[in-house]
């Protein structure tokens, strides 16, 4: 018979592991090296210090949380390695959405058994990348795309998913534009609501 262990250690080496969370480890981070470079994106020409970082990341929440997600949430990510990419892991780990990476490889197909297994409610999108056009891969898979508009989705055969947000990371995200459209809609103050 085999013994039964602990299946979380605070001491797996010297040094105890994290008991703090993704963002409030950022925070921490962010306390100590405010002026250090966070990341570094030679694609997009582009650098963030922690400070601008977490101010950005808090940015993002505060417009995906105005779209109306809220903890336990899935938003998926179809797109390559960029500085957004990053943005949005530590955004919806701000507000505890499960944040679904799907493989840019994907071809429809594959994308349509993603999103319908993964039940995710919003996707963040890039328009492209070398020779995949992301958005006419989804206009393949949803053509009700062309005539409605992407906050308030009612896909026949994605069901769980309302909202989309195209992004360039040649032009950086601006979560202040994701923001302003759901203004637009509902005011609402942002601190401290997640």
């Amino acid at each position: 018979m085999m013994k039964t262990r602990k299946s979380y250690y605070h001491r797996g080496g010297s040094e105890p592991l994290l008991g703090a969370t993704i963002p409030e480890h950022l925070a921490s981070v962010v306390e100590r090296f405010p002026q250090h470079w966070a990341v570094v994106s030679k694609p997009q020409n582009r650098r963030l210090n922690y400070q601008q970082f977490a101010a950005e990341v808090d940015q993002l929440a505060c417009a995906i949380y105005a779209m109306g997600y809220r903890k336990g949430n899935r938003i998926g990510v179809w797109a390559t390695n960029n500085m957004e990419w990053i943005l949005l892991q530590m955004a919806t780990a701000r507000i505890g959405i499960v944040l679904v990476n799907i493989n840019p490889a994907h071809r429809p197909r594959e994308l349509a058994y993603a999103l319908q297994h993964s039940k995710v409610e919003g996707l963040f999108v890039i328009p492209k990348f070398r020779s995949s056009d992301y958005i006419g891969m989804l206009v393949t898979l949803m053509p009700e795309l062309k005539q409605m508009p992407h906050e308030n989705l009612r896909l026949k055969d994605f069901p769980a998913l309302r909202s989309s947000v195209v992004y360039d990371p040649v032009n950086p995200l601006n979560p202040l534009q994701i923001k302003r459209k759901v203004e637009n809609k509902h005011s609402f103050p942002c601190k401290g609501m997640y």
